[in-house]
């Protein structure tokens, strides 16, 4: 990173303070922060207040980003997974250059220093089942039983934990495990596993390895190769600080640090911000997608990075949400409402405003002349005057949006209804003289008659005696020639409940609290413009909300899903707060 641009406020963030105090003391020239995730899944939102933070206090504090995919174990891990999570990291605006780093790339050093730690008396092979090692491991108020293997001679487990690597045993028959206190308080201290046996290929290193470093092991060492000075990572890891920090100081007291690096990484725990109606588990986003709940990973109904991006969030929509969400070191459930403000902010500035009726109703305009076509300017964006204007096409028969009609309609219905008169936005002024029914008895089309002299949606001139006749109704029109018919999905919640886990206590879990109406679709009339849209495009369908065009539009047939309603339930809270 080039820029050494200091944060505007750190002490509103106390990791960033953290930083700025290890600075401003001489402990580091500069920051190098990382991001590990593990590629058997993609990124959620969770991730991203990960990622926000991290590459954030190095883009900040002029230092350097890394991206390390702590790839483990191979029977989840996909390189679908590795390429979804770049491409995401890199759509939130994280740049980690030529810092990609793999876990997979310290295996041999990794095996090295196991190797060391068996030699110092800190490590032993233990041929305990997972069962048992299980039961022997103590409680919260009980110490561990130590394992019949623990005193087994450096000699032999060096030997054995070779033969493990070699592939001569089965999975499950032997552990790596490190010699620590079985007794500790900290039950992560009582003799964790290093590592465990498994017959798998590995996306990166093939069927060189026959065993794999366990998280803990792995991911302190990792950083430390790396020279990361700051392991910024989520509450629950706090526990495992201890260990993080015992296998390294263990290795340097051994004088086998990394070279060139002449200091310990720090680990720094930040909480969770959950979400309301949204579930952040690895575990059961890949249950919604396996099981058919969602269509994928990428669903818009989904936390995941790719089902915001897909749904038509912004990377300044997201980070502009965590810095709202702020850092604690308590975990916190914000609302969605706050994230859907975030998005509205952002895409109210960039959006471009497009007319699209999602529940068409004709109106025919009956003076107007038959085979007449006129292009009205439309502006694109009232919040940014440089994104111009477009032609729109008025003709005698257009669509309106059903909603906008009402047959018996209240004295503060200010839209169309029957001898009332309304404005079309960019258009015309229309009064309606006669509604056409079908044979059920529903409304089919409406018969109207427009002001010449309203071009524009224009008020009219006075009249001979100075009046000057007003409208309080605008609506929004398709012209029925010109309109392009889309696949409009109107997107909403995914579970009917704040929690979506709540219940558990009577038996019932996130399934049954899913919102069977969370996808709406239906088929719209837009605008002409609406035909070049391409997916990515923020676009505000006026009146109605904020939509982007969707990867499955084809050629003549686009594909629109809703970002969020225009509604804005959260600023309206803090309005009243």
């Amino acid at each position: 990173m080039s820029s050494t641009q200091q944060p505007d406020a750190p002490a509103e963030n106390f990791i960033r303070q953290i930083v700025a105090d290890d600075l401003q003391g001489g402990k580091h020239a500069a920051p190098v922060t990382r991001f590990p995730p593990e590629p058997n899944g993609f990124l959620h939102l969770g991730h991203a207040t990960a990622v926000n933070l991290s590459y954030g206090i190095a883009r900040d504090f002029g230092g350097t980003f890394h991206l390390r995919f702590d790839d483990t174990n191979p029977t989840k891990e996909e390189q679908r997974y590795i390429d979804a999570l770049k491409e995401d990291i890199a759509w939130l605006g994280a740049d980690w250059g030529t810092h990609e780093y793999y876990t997979s790339d310290y295996f041999d050093q990794l095996y090295a220093w196991a190797q060391l730690l068996i030699r110092r008396g800190l490590a032993y092979v233990d041929d305990q089942s997972v069962e048992d090692m299980r039961a022997n491991r103590g409680t919260v108020t009980s110490p561990g039983k130590p394992s019949p293997f623990r005193d087994r001679s450096p000699e032999e487990s060096l030997d054995l934990f070779e033969r493990m690597k070699e592939g001569e045993f089965p999975n499950g028959a032997k552990v790596l495990r490190a010699k620590i206190d079985m007794a500790s308080p900290n039950m992560l201290l009582r003799d964790p596993p290093l590592y465990r046996i498994l017959h798998a290929s590995h996306p990166r290193t093939g069927d060189a390895w026959c065993i794999y470093p366990m998280y803990d092991w792995a991911h302190g060492q990792s950083d430390w190769i790396e020279g990361v000075t700051h392991s910024l990572c989520s509450q629950e890891f706090e526990t495992h600080r201890p260990l993080y920090n015992w296998f390294i100081e263990q290795l340097d007291a051994a004088g086998a640090g990394p070279e060139g690096v002449g200091h310990h990484p720090r680990q720094i725990e930040f909480a969770r911000n959950n979400v309301t109606g949204m579930m952040m588990s690895k575990r059961n986003l890949l249950a919604l997608v396996e099981e058919g709940h969602v269509a994928g990973w990428d669903d818009p109904r989904m936390p995941t990075v790719a089902g915001l991006r897909r749904r038509g969030y912004t990377p300044a929509s997201i980070a502009r949400f965590c810095e709202l969400a702020g850092m604690s070191k308590r975990d916190k459930t914000l609302e969605l409402s706050l994230l859907e403000h975030c998005v509205r902010e952002d895409l109210n500035k960039t959006a471009l405003r497009r007319s699209a009726v999602l529940e068409p109703l004709k109106v025919v305009i009956t003076n107007y002349p038959e085979g007449q076509v006129e292009e009205m300017e439309a502006v694109n964006n009232p919040e940014d005057e440089s994104a111009g204007t477009r032609q729109v096409p008025f003709s005698r028969e257009l669509y309106i949006q059903r909603e906008d009609f009402m047959e018996d309609a209240p004295r503060k219905f200010f839209r169309l209804a029957p001898g009332r008169e309304v404005r079309l936005r960019y258009g015309y002024w229309i009064t309606c003289n006669e509604v056409i029914k079908d044979a059920a008895g529903n409304v089919s089309e409406l018969r109207c008659t427009y002001d010449p002299q309203t071009r524009g949606g224009e008020s009219p001139p006075p009249d001979a005696e100075g009046n000057v006749r007003k409208v309080k109704g605008t609506i929004h029109w398709v012209s029925a020639a010109h309109a392009v018919k889309a696949e409009v999905r109107l997107y909403d919640r995914l579970f009917a409940t704040d929690d979506p886990s709540d219940g558990k206590a009577d038996g019932r879990d996130w399934r049954e609290n899913l919102n069977p109406a969370s996808l709406t679709v239906v088929e719209a009339m837009c605008e002409p413009a609406l035909a070049d849209a391409r997916p990515g495009d923020p676009i505000q369908f006026e009146r109605v909300g904020y939509f982007t065009p969707d990867p499955d539009s084809t050629t003549g047939k686009p594909v629109f899903n809703r970002t969020v309603t225009l509604k804005d339930s959260w600023a309206k809270q803090q309005q009243k707060g």
